[in-house]
């Protein structure tokens, strides 16, 4: 499928009102603590704008093949899977418990910007595994997003094109956060309260850790 007989699907199956309505949901669900919001304000404040960046290609990425998979049906098979679901879910609380740690023990010193020039593969990498593991996203793409594709069109076509809407979104408010985080680095020259900020960010990505352990029990 191309990119004009996917915007043209979109366009011939979602009604304006309910692409409103998407587009509004997508915002409240980026713009809501969670997974993303907290390491990549902790990675912006640590490590600086280009490591967060890099970071949020992966992010994007991570919720592009989530966004295909549930698509193509992949994400309700990993739904109906008991183990399957556990594992991802798990995998992904675990993740998130070591990402605060690491952020937690370089609060303990002053952290360098990534220089530039230097190799951002691993902030991108850890960017796409954060999300890949995110229990959050497949189940936004499988309870939500549902709800605005009108029965009978191109199905495919209208998921597929409503999970590149979302990923735009996310990814635009994802580079806010980085932006934001790495601007207030530079309002906050005194290293100490750096790691303050960083540890306090690092306790509020483990209770967001054991928030989705929670609230993905069911």
């Amino acid at each position: 499928m191309d990119l004009a007989s996917l915007f043209a699907a979109l366009q011939g199956g979602v009604e304006t009102g309910a692409l409103t309505g998407f587009v509004v949901a997508s915002i409240v669900m980026e713009i809501t603590p969670g997974p993303n919001m907290a390491y990549l304000a902790i990675l912006a404040l640590g490590d600086g704008r280009r490591a967060g960046y890099a970071a949020v290609l992966g992010v994007a990425l991570g919720l592009l093949i989530a966004g295909l998979a549930a698509s193509l049906g992949l994400g309700a098979a990993i739904a109906s899977s008991p183990l399957a679901w556990q594992t991802l879910r798990w995998g992904g609380v675990l993740y998130l418990l070591w990402l605060a740690w690491d952020g937690w023990r370089d609060g303990r010193g002053t952290v360098e910007h990534a220089a530039r020039g230097s190799s951002l593969g691993r902030f991108f990498r850890r960017g796409l595994i954060v999300n890949l593991l995110n229990p959050k996203a497949f189940a936004f793409y499988i309870t939500v997003l549902p709800g605005f594709i009108v029965p009978g069109a191109n199905i495919t076509g209208q998921a597929v094109g409503l999970s590149l809407i979302y990923v735009a979104i996310a990814t635009i408010i994802h580079a806010a956060i980085v932006t934001g985080a790495a601007a207030s680095h530079r309002a906050l020259r005194d290293p100490a309260r750096q790691r303050r900020i960083r540890r306090v960010l690092s306790v509020l990505l483990a209770f967001v850790a054991l928030w989705l352990a929670v609230r993905t029990a069911g």
